[in-house]
């Protein structure tokens, strides 16, 4: 059964970083990310090494922005959507931080910010971690679908993988230094609750429609949280999505809708945000870990700080697929874990 954690203010988003691709600076949130490379290979060689020296300048902007070393951080937990991780581990082992690999596909954005919040609030030895998530649009295709070079047509509830990453810095609040770490904050971001999504298989198995396969996992998690939480979307000022694209979004309010919630009038998808679909040719929308990771990192996060909105409920949702599981026939399932942020 599912439950929601409620962390109080003992944890506190200290920091935030984005850096993103071609298409995604060109889109309309372009401005908002703190780094971009036109030619999407962040001076590496290959499409798989430039996801890892993507990884490597976001964690390196973020410790930047935050005023702090590698060595100030307790634990960092990444994941990405190459096979094993690859791409984190490789870009990542020069920081010397400890290391924890995550993949949640999609959701791993969120699944990287419940386990930090977790591992702070329950031990009290840690006092910073930090989270890390990107993908790579030719690194995903050429693994889960065809090399960008051969051409391959995509049909319309197809998404376009984003070329990003987010990376975030957590602490305890009751942290030695905050006062001065947190000098760029005008209002304290603390991670209040967190709640841990179930595996939702519908049976969709069309790797081109993964807006249809995530969008019941979303539905679930939100239906589950608004019952035990006693609150409605109208306590919020976003409820934010991962990357459900057009196709997931409309789903999402559709199926939430026949059990009475409307959250219509403040759903936001990250996947929609991410691109203009006048001038972009992505079709359904943006995908891709790095998708929600950079624009909760870029959009969402300098809001709470300013003060424009005061409380947001944040899932990043996966289609848990490997490419054996999609050339074998086998259906997508779905996750969407969630994390509701406040600022004061």
């Amino acid at each position: 059964m599912q439950k929601i954690i409620d962390l109080g203010k003992r944890v506190r988003l200290l920091e935030a970083a984005s850096a993103v691709g071609h298409e995604e600076f060109f889109g309309p949130l372009g401005d908002l990310f703190d780094y971009h490379d036109e030619s999407d290979k962040f001076g590496a060689k290959t499409w798989e090494l430039s996801e890892g020296e993507l990884d490597r300048i976001t964690l390196n902007l973020l410790l930047k922005k935050a005023g702090l070393k590698p060595c100030d951080i307790d634990i960092l937990f990444a994941g990405d959507l190459q096979n094993q991780c690859v791409a984190s581990s490789q870009g990542l082992s020069s920081f010397g931080i400890p290391y924890i690999g995550l993949y949640g596909a999609c959701s791993t954005s969120a699944e990287g910010l419940l386990c930090a919040s977790m591992f702070l609030n329950s031990s009290k030895s840690l006092k910073r971690c930090a989270s890390i998530t990107s993908s790579h649009n030719c690194a995903a295709e050429r693994q889960f679908r065809t090399p960008i070079e051969y051409g391959g047509q995509r049909t319309p509830t197809a998404q376009w993988t984003a070329t990003a990453a987010g990376a975030f810095i957590l602490e305890r609040s009751d942290t030695e230094g905050t006062e001065k770490d947190t000098k760029s904050l005008k209002r304290n971001i603390y991670v209040r609750e967190v709640m841990a999504g179930k595996i939702v298989d519908s049976g969709v198995s069309d790797a081109a429609n993964m807006g249809a396969a995530m969008a019941p996992a979303a539905a679930d998690t939100i239906e589950s949280y608004f019952k035990k939480s006693e609150s409605s979307p109208s306590d919020f000022d976003f409820i934010i999505t991962g990357d459900l694209g057009k196709e997931g979004g409309e789903i999402l309010r559709e199926l939430l809708l026949s059990i009475g919630i409307d959250i219509r009038k403040n759903h936001s998808d990250c996947g929609v945000m991410m691109y203009d679909f006048k001038r972009q040719d992505v079709h359904s929308g943006a995908s891709g870990c790095g998708c929600s990771a950079s624009v909760l990192a870029s959009y969402f996060i300098p809001r709470l700080k300013k003060g424009e909105i005061k409380n947001i409920l944040f899932m990043a949702t996966g289609a848990l697929m490997s490419p054996s599981s999609i050339q074998q026939g086998g259906s997508i399932a779905g996750i969407a874990p969630l994390i509701h942020l406040t600022s004061e």
